[in-house]
């Protein structure tokens, strides 16, 4: 199986775009940077990257003239500048703002704080969406390793770091340490949330798709059962997740010649995106 169809499997990884800055705003750099920043995030979400590419030029300028070159916010609109840039596929304009924004919070935060652990985040993706694994799985690891100094091994905080290598471990066919890892998360989420909570339900289904990937179809229909039943429970009969996961059930119906059940659950799943 290819990588490309690897990550189309699993959970993408994705940076996070911050809002008001890594561990607070500044106050010396005032309203002008807030609503900047604000601003970016608003055109990020419409899709309007180039508009917001300028502005988060002009926030990052704002904030090493109000803050200082190595503040908190100024990693802040160096990783939102990235972002953008990666969402245009812009990786050798994302890479130096990144690696900047996690030196700033080296530097500001010490090295285990966790504001590194999502820089360090976010520089994997920009690596996992190349398919730079290489480089890529050294910096989650380090991440969950500050995540799990930080909160505990048992605590919901890390699951984002564990679900975040277990998806790199997937994408490169290493299904052994991805199946450890996601098991990881559903007991941690089932402890913190209890059986019924939609956090566990996407865990029931990753581990779905980990089967599936493996052509474990026999161990994978009754994880996608439990999400579909846990997402119908906690979300509604007719929300996207429901979709989702009726759509990954299609697609191990097709998988095994069960092209009347396929058909069935993929017609549910177009009604309710139909719906949306």
């Amino acid at each position: 199986m290819t990588h490309l169809r690897m990550r189309k499997l699993g959970s993408i990884l994705l940076p996070v775009l911050f809002v008001y800055g890594v561990g607070g705003v500044v106050h010396a750099q005032g309203s002008e940077w807030e609503k900047l920043n604000g601003e970016v995030v608003g055109l990020y979400k419409q899709g309007n990257y180039d508009q917001a590419i300028e502005v988060a030029k002009k926030a990052l300028q704002v904030a090493e003239q109000t803050a200082g070159s190595d503040s908190p916010s100024v990693a802040t609109s160096l990783n939102n500048l990235a972002m953008l840039h990666q969402a245009k596929d812009e990786y050798a304009e994302a890479e130096p703002l990144y690696q900047r924004a996690l030196a700033i919070n080296e530097k500001v935060r010490g090295p285990d704080h966790p504001d590194v652990a999502t820089s360090l985040h976010n520089l994997a993706a920009l690596y996992s969406a190349q398919e730079l694994f290489d480089k890529a799985v050294p910096l989650s690891k380090r991440a969950l390793a500050i995540d799990e100094l930080a909160f505990g091994p048992e605590h919901p905080r890390i699951t984002t770091s564990l679900n975040n290598l277990a998806t790199l471990y997937l994408a490169q066919g290493q299904f052994v340490q991805a199946e450890s890892l996601y098991k990881r998360i559903l007991r941690i989420h089932e402890q913190a949330f209890g059986p019924n909570h939609p956090a566990v339900a996407k865990s029931w289904d990753d581990l779905g798709l980990l089967y599936q990937a493996q052509k474990q179809y026999a161990e994978a229909e009754p994880f996608h059962k439990r999400a579909l039943e846990i997402w119908k429970q906690a979300l509604g009969p007719d929300h996207a997740r429901v979709a989702i996961t009726l759509e990954h059930l299609a697609n191990l119906y097709r998988e095994t010649d069960r092209e009347k059940e396929a058909q069935e659950v993929a017609e549910q799943a177009a009604a309710i995106r139909a719906t949306q």
